[in-house]
């Protein structure tokens, strides 16, 4: 029987879809799974090791004069000169400013004159700088003892007189009266001679008080440094104490610096100190040389105070950084900078095991040229990728490079 129309039409539809079929049938059955695709990445790898690192601690804190003074004349008058203004620089000893010195001119040609008054009293010279007297040769007490011999001779005599019979007792009496009014003046005498001396004493301290009053008319740099403010002008009247010029030390600098609590233990004074100033590259060094003997009880800082050497480049109240070197050798584990992998503040570094990368999230601590300090994380002799880039765990790696200690360790480790 001839077959239909739509038996032959079902045939020769279904042949392209069998012939696809059988097509696609050796892909299907030769497809790798998706983590085979990857080939395997060369990659170059270093050894954690442990090795000697500065222990530091890290602090704040501003730069400040060495020595800074507000100056001030100690005797009232009307400023009469004045030799520096802002920024000038002065050594130690230099006038700086001075009120009007003639009315203490004229104290100490007063004093002078009294002095020498003083002096003439007790029969010394009207000038001269020793005031040493012998008391029993002044003029006045050698006058009193030469009548009080005369008296005591003449007593002598009339009680001698008076045992013989031919002085009587009344002239005697009158003997004895006169030695003992003789040898009052002369103790008087005695005594207004230690008086004169005394104000002779005075005198001279009262013209060292007068020529002191007039030096202190001149205001001097009390150490060498640089005028900060200028107080006061010329012509204006002073009183005693009233600022006159701020100068300030700037070299060496002080630099003041907060410690916090937890890390105040290791502080000490002579240890190594490293500082940047905001804005600055340059590296500064100094040492510590105060340390606080107690902890800030408001804030929970500890003060420590460094000189620092000042070429003219810092200035006073200048914002630092400072690094406290603690330690200078303190063991710990390093790896390569090249190493870590930082991504939404995780760290972490690549390792390379069994021919794998594996992440491993880490801590680290201290950084230096070229290495970063590992915390927690890594052991030891552990291997890490170097510059690892978007591997991840599970790659396939080829070690490049094998460090010299891990392949002596792998070949022991394959002996008999």
């Amino acid at each position: 029987m001839k077959p239909s129309h739509g038996q032959t039409a079902l045939p020769i539809l279904l042949l392209p879809a069998l012939i696809c079929s059988c097509s696609k049938a050796p892909d299907s059955q030769h497809s790798a799974p998706p983590g085979k695709l990857a080939a395997a990445r060369s990659v170059r790898v270093a050894v954690a090791e442990t090795q000697p690192m500065e222990r530091i601690v890290s602090a704040t804190g501003s730069l400040l004069a060495q020595e800074q003074a507000t100056l001030s004349i100690k005797v009232p008058g009307r400023l009469h000169t004045i030799a520096v203004d802002l920024g000038s620089v002065v050594k130690q000893g230099d006038r700086l400013a001075q009120v009007d010195p003639q009315d203490y001119e004229l104290r100490v040609r007063q004093a002078t004159a009294a002095l020498a008054q003083a002096r003439a009293s007790l029969g010394l010279p009207l000038d001269g700088t020793s005031d040493t007297v012998e008391i029993e040769k002044t003029s006045l007490v050698k006058q009193a003892k030469a009548v009080l011999d005369e008296a005591d001779k003449n007593r002598e005599r009339l009680l001698e007189l008076n045992k013989t019979g031919i002085a009587p007792q009344s002239d005697v009496d009158t003997a004895v009266a006169a030695y003992i009014v003789a040898l009052n003046k002369h103790e008087a005498a005695l005594e207004e001679a230690l008086t004169r001396l005394a104000a002779l004493a005075q005198r001279r301290a009262e013209l060292a008080i007068a020529q002191k009053q007039l030096e202190d008319t001149n205001l001097r740099a009390p150490f060498e440094g640089a005028i900060q403010q200028r107080l006061a002008g010329l012509g204006e009247f002073l009183q005693a104490g009233t600022p006159v010029l701020t100068l300030v030390r700037t070299d060496p600098l002080r630099l003041r610096v907060e410690v916090p609590e937890r890390e105040a233990a290791g502080v000490r004074a002579g240890q190594p100190v490293r500082l940047r100033v905001e804005g600055e590259t340059n590296l500064v060094r100094g040492a510590l040389a105060r340390v606080s003997p107690a902890i800030v009880e408001q804030s929970r800082m500890l003060i420590a105070e460094a000189d620092i050497p000042n070429d003219g480049s810092l200035r006073p109240g200048l914002f630092v950084r400072a690094e406290i070197v603690t330690r200078e050798r303190d063991p710990g584990l390093a790896v390569p900078a090249g190493a870590l992998i930082v991504f939404a503040g995780i760290e972490k570094v690549v390792l390379a095991r069994d021919g794998k990368a594996s992440e491993r999230t880490v801590v680290t601590g201290r950084r230096g040229a070229g290495w970063i300090e590992v915390v927690s994380g890594l052991k030891p002799g552990e291997l890490v990728v170097v510059d690892p880039g978007n591997l991840r765990t599970g790659q396939p790696v080829i070690v490049a490079d094998l460090p010299a200690a891990q392949s002596s360790k792998s070949v022991e480790s394959s002996g008999p």
